[in-house]
């Protein structure tokens, strides 16, 4: 293996384990955002709510108003009607009365009906409250767990980058910006041996000139597929190796 290349492989080591405690984090943060959603939605509905039963209570107030009206109609109408001597004009107080205590039954109606609704808006609405509640306490636990988690992994992530950065120092620099562009790019690993004749990165097959070039060490080597860095492990080149040949006994002459 190319020597420049070992240091760097150790920080790309460091660096895959930042990257999957990043995933991890994200993944907890996503967590933390849903259970704040999930309270806003039910804030927004509680809300929603409350203004809806407190419209009601209005049009309830207003129906009621209307009621009182329509009772002074009619007990204006039946002065009227007492003191009134031709038949056309009692007749014509008398349809006038009908129709106002109709009017009035059906106000009365309404105003039933309005009760009724806002009854069973109400008790939506304490539901919501009651779930509010119980998901805020439960909540509240489960959020200060999320976030020590956070916490944990920030903490390891600032050791694991203080490693990193002591090995940074005494690493081919050249070689380190390349890496580091690459890593970018790929947010994956980007220094990887060849095994079997194969790119353990894109899983390509590469030629035998090739996997000759990288087992020198001589040069960074490139994969032509993918672009990232080959290197050869010394343990393939042990595995690699020709078993011993068994020695054959000799015959004993007789």
């Amino acid at each position: 293996m190319l020597e420049n290349l070992k240091p760097i492989i150790e920080i790309q080591e460091l660096d895959m384990k930042m990257v999957r405690l990043m995933r991890v984090k994200r993944e907890r943060q996503k967590e933390l955002k849903q259970i704040e959603d999930l309270r806003a939605d039910l804030h927004a509905e509680l809300k929603a709510k409350e203004v809806e039963v407190e419209e009601i209570g209005k049009q309830i107030k207003q129906k009621e108003a209307r009621v009182v009206e329509i009772g002074e109609k009619l007990k204006s109408l039946e002065s009227r009607q007492s003191v009134v001597k031709k038949v056309e004009e009692f007749n014509a107080l008398t349809q006038e009365m009908t129709a106002t205590e109709r009017e009035r039954i059906a106000e009365e109606q309404k105003i039933s009906d309005l009760v009724d609704t806002k009854a069973a808006e109400e008790e939506l609405l304490q539901k919501i409250r009651d779930s509010l509640k119980t998901s805020e306490a439960s909540s509240i636990a489960l959020e200060k767990e999320i976030q020590a988690s956070i916490d944990m992994i920030n903490e390891e992530g600032s050791q694991l980058k203080k490693e990193r950065d002591v090995l940074a120092q005494n690493a081919d620099a050249d070689i380190m910006r390349i890496y580091e562009r690459l890593l970018r790019n790929k947010k994956d690993r980007v220094i990887v041996p060849i095994e079997n004749r194969t790119c353990s990165g894109c899983h390509i097959s590469l030629t035998a000139q090739h996997e000759n070039i990288v087992r020198k060490g001589e040069n960074l080597v490139f994969c032509e597929h993918c672009s990232r860095i080959h290197y050869w492990q010394e343990a393939e080149v042990a595995a690699g190796e020709a078993a011993p040949t068994k020695r054959r006994r000799r015959k004993v002459a007789t």
